[in-house]
């Protein structure tokens, strides 16, 4: 089980139509219709290469030298193994295709659950992060590699590289053993065809991953027209595309959705024009029961959380970040109003109606509410404090979970702290006491933080956004929360620099929109083996404590600083296996 690794330069490796294994050599094989042996290696030359790199590695455009990989890919069953190639010729290649086989041992046969290209997206230098990370990954073309663009063939230009990913669900009923399967890479150069073929190993453990406990909420921002040929969805259209999104999410262990009861539901009231402190109001949830229902069937949402209905009021020349929290309120002559009768008169009606309706469907043991996104100063602390007492009085049972972003001023009024990172770093004694009193303790990450700090940004490594649930672990946080999901803001991503919308490369989006489709990513795919890290340590904490908190220690040094060495991650991750399978 152990993986001999080693070091190859690209233009010294010379790649062969196919190799296999023969008394420990790689050997040509020649299969029929292609081309006699002499005249295959014509085609493919000395400056082709294929070559199996570890699916932690982000193989840049350009890059001319990395680390090769061989062994099996040690797993758990519930896991998925994903197997990464990189291919590489001095001329342009086309209609590049590849086809891998079941991972097979005896009898026993696991499908491959999606073959993609690793695509290259552009990153303007200005979308960095403002304070670098001291393992920021430089590219010398600007371009990352990132989308998991799943397409029968692409054209590769020469001197670039083009990995290609290949990903099997192991069933949490697979039998334990070592598992291989054929891959097939084809294509043309010079108008000849050629083939590679190539082999991968799975050595499925006799551990199985349990049930996800960690819960993982990152926000569906609905911008569906990226998926609708930058046409805004309407009617049944609307709720077939949010469904591809929330399905994605499901399938790598997002498992807490928002919900928008004021936005979904539909406002009905007596009087004036605008709402005043005797308007009297009725409520149709239909649509906002849709969405549930499509979180809870499409997402298997483990918690459903309110949208926020107060809001810092944006003003020309003015730092809203230091204005206090105004209230979203329908019929009103401005998006927020102040908290006033009227916005009181209006709370009065809606949350025990809302609340009432919850209770009637079944749902409000799983329901939490946010107020307003990211208390950050204490010149608002006090408006935040001030509405959600008066929620909590309406409905005591209400539960509050919010980004709490720089100040322990609002915490009393929260029921579920998440703050942002770097601020669970410095006030760590602090969160820890709230949790030890009966609060939930979560962490987030928005924008923020950068420096060593892990992150899911594009310049960072793959490594540490794995690790960001490794963080959750160690310091016992038991959910993560980020912003941005789908905050997409282009949809032709594949032939320009991408516009970020101000945030850093990778914080507004996590997957890749196309029509009609949503691709994964190299980040999200880390973030999923990430969360399965974490339910194997916890495993572990119960089997063999100590050992679970030296191994985490091991990666995870401190908040801000790792051990991002793959060979060292995946040696402490065989460990993990071996306790568990004892």
């Amino acid at each position: 089980m152990r993986k001999l690794v080693h070091s190859i330069c690209l233009l010294a490796f010379v790649a062969l139509s196919s190799c296999e294994k023969v008394d420990g050599k790689n050997e040509p094989v020649v299969t029929p219709p292609y081309a006699e042996e002499e005249d295959d290696r014509d085609v493919i030359g000395a400056t082709v290469v294929c070559a199996m790199v570890d699916p932690l590695e982000k193989v840049l455009r350009e890059q001319k030298q990395f680390t090769e990989v061989r062994g099996p890919l040690d797993v758990a069953k519930g896991e998925t193994a994903s197997f990464q190639f990189v291919v590489r010729s001095g001329q342009p290649l086309t209609d590049l295709k590849v086809e891998a086989g079941n991972l097979s041992c005896g009898t026993c046969s696991i499908p491959v659950e999606f073959t993609a290209f690793v695509g290259y997206v552009g990153v303007d230098p200005a979308s960095f992060s403002k304070i670098p990370s001291k393992d920021k990954i430089i590219s010398g073309s600007s371009y990352y590699p990132d989308p998991l663009i799943e397409r029968e063939t692409v054209n590769v230009s020469a001197s670039d590289n083009q990995p290609i990913w290949i990903s099997y669900r192991i069933p949490k009923d697979a039998e334990a053993g070592t598992y291989s399967a054929e891959v097939t890479i084809t294509g043309s150069k010079n108008g000849a065809d050629f083939r590679i073929r190539k082999k991968v190993s799975a050595e499925v453990w006799p551990v199985t991953v349990p049930d996800q406990t960690l819960l993982v909420y990152e926000w569906i921002n609905g911008h569906l027209e990226y998926l609708n040929g930058g046409v805004q969805p309407e009617g049944e259209r609307y709720w077939e595309l949010l469904k591809l999104v929330v399905n994605k999410a499901r399938d790598y262990g997002h498992n807490v959705y928002m919900v928008c009861p004021v936005n979904d539901c539909k406002f009905t009231k007596d009087g004036t024009v605008y709402s005043g402190p005797d308007t009297k109001y009725g409520f149709d949830w239909t649509d906002f029961d849709r969405r549930v229902e499509v979180m809870l069937r499409e997402g298997g949402a483990k918690r459903l959380v309110g949208q926020h209905f107060a809001y810092r009021e944006w003003m020309p020349g003015v730092d809203a970040w230091y204005e206090p929290f105004k209230l979203q309120i329908p019929y009103s002559e401005t998006v927020t109003r102040p908290f006033d009768d009227t916005a009181k008169n209006f709370l009065d009606q809606f949350f025990p109606a809302l609340y009432a309706h919850l209770k009637e469907k079944g749902w409000a043991d799983i329901y939490w509410q946010h107020i307003g996104d990211e208390p950050g100063t204490r010149e608002n602390a006090e408006s935040y404090n001030a509405i959600a007492a008066y929620i909590k009085n309406l409905v005591p049972e209400l539960r509050v979970l919010e980004a709490n972003h720089s100040t322990k001023d609002v915490c009393g009024s929260i029921d579920v702290i998440a703050p942002m990172l770097d601020y669970f770093h410095r006030d760590y004694s602090f969160y820890k006491s709230q949790q030890d009193a009966g609060k939930e303790l979560w962490f987030y990450t928005c924008m923020e933080p950068v420096g060593d700090y892990a992150n899911r940004f594009v310049e960072l490594p793959l490594i540490q956004t794995r690790i960001l649930h490794w963080i959750n672990f160690r310091y016992g946080a038991t959910g993560y929360l980020c912003w941005g999901l789908d905050s997409w803001r282009t949809q032709d991503w594949e032939n320009s620099r991408i516009d970020w919308g101000g945030t850093p490369a990778g914080d507004s989006w996590i997957i890749w929109p196309s029509y009609d489709k949503v691709y994964s990513s190299l980040r999200l795919e880390a973030m999923r083996d990430g969360i399965n890290d974490y339910e194997l340590l916890k495993l572990l904490q119960m089997k063999e404590p100590a050992l679970a908190e030296e191994t985490a220690a091991g990666v995870v040094k401190d908040f801000n600083s790792y051990d991002s060495r793959i060979s060292a991650f995946r040696a402490r991750r065989v460990k993990i296996l071996e306790a568990l399978s004892k």
